[in-house]
């Protein structure tokens, strides 16, 4: 599944082609896709322009010129937005390029005949239409603070985290504690906090607690620098790839030597997730 990181590098690549374009048609492919009647869905977005891309967490959010709506679209674990023009991919994209559509399940066509494609494997992605008052419901009820804005403050972390009797793997991994998150940060956030994943967040100290929400942008930002992990197989029209994978410390490395120890990384399930740590440099 794409984390911030990953989404946050289709949200700049579409952003630097898509913005100002007008919608010429709309085909839904899979009526699930867009939730509602179909042709609904199609007949609003028609004529409209895009003018900004916005995001918050995984989630991409569409502004359209049209008076109080927003396309929100959720790639979840398989989805892909593919951007073409005369069938040469400029931006989108995770995971490896489906660019004969045969996974579309959306597709929009713009006034200058250039094509953007939701694809899904697995049918789990979706686009949905909403105003602005469903989009702030849906953000306050699904989402909690976005760990790159100003909105993320450290002593409501902290706070947050003596609340959960949970592991601190887990409570980072809620959407409604850090927005964005998802397994494989999550593991590299731990590891350069030293904090082991199975621990209870109630119990994570003061110290540690710091270390962690330090690490959570920093990793962020850097995975983003390096367009993502999920991004391998990815390749754009410029002929770029996300190479952050090169960069991970514990995540998919199980039995495999710790860069700072040279005690092997353990690979366990917590929160039912496949989890990576070092057992010596995590505490």
């Amino acid at each position: 599944m794409p984390e911030l990181p990953e989404v946050e590098t289709v949200r700049r690549d579409l952003q630097k082609h898509l913005l100002n374009k007008k919608i010429k048609s709309v085909t839904v492919l899979n009526p699930k896709t867009v939730g509602g009647k179909p042709e609904d869905f199609a007949t609003s977005l028609q004529g409209a322009f895009l003018k900004d891309i916005l995001r918050r967490g995984k989630l991409l959010i569409f502004k359209l010129n049209k008076p109080n709506l927003f396309l929100l679209t959720h790639l979840k674990m398989t989805g892909q937005l593919i951007y073409l023009i005369k069938n040469e991919v400029y931006a989108g994209g995770h995971g490896e390029s489906d660019t004969a559509g045969k996974y579309a399940r959306v597709i929009i066509t713009f006034a200058d005949q250039s094509r953007l494609f939701f694809n899904d494997l697995r049918k789990f992605g979706y686009m949905k239409l909403v105003d602005q008052e469903e989009l702030d419901k849906f953000i306050l009820k699904n989402y909690g603070p976005e760990p790159l804005d100003k909105d993320f403050i450290l002593s409501d972390f902290i706070a947050t985290l003596k609340k959960r009797r949970r592991n601190i793997k887990s409570v980072l991994l809620d959407q409604k504690i850090v927005t964005g998150l998802g397994n494989i940060y999550v593991d590299e956030v731990l590891f350069a906090a030293g904090v082991r994943p199975m621990r209870l967040a109630s119990e994570i100290t003061k110290l540690e607690a710091t270390k962690i929400f330090t690490a959570i942008p920093k990793i962020l930002n850097l995975a983003i620098k390096h367009r993502g992990t999920t991004f391998n197989n990815y390749v754009d029209g410029k002929g770029r790839k996300g190479n952050f994978s090169k960069m991970l410390k514990v995540y998919g490395r199980a039995k495999e030597s710790c860069l700072i120890c040279s005690n092997a990384i353990i690979k366990t399930k917590i929160a039912g997730r496949g989890t990576h740590y070092c057992p010596h440099c995590q505490k």
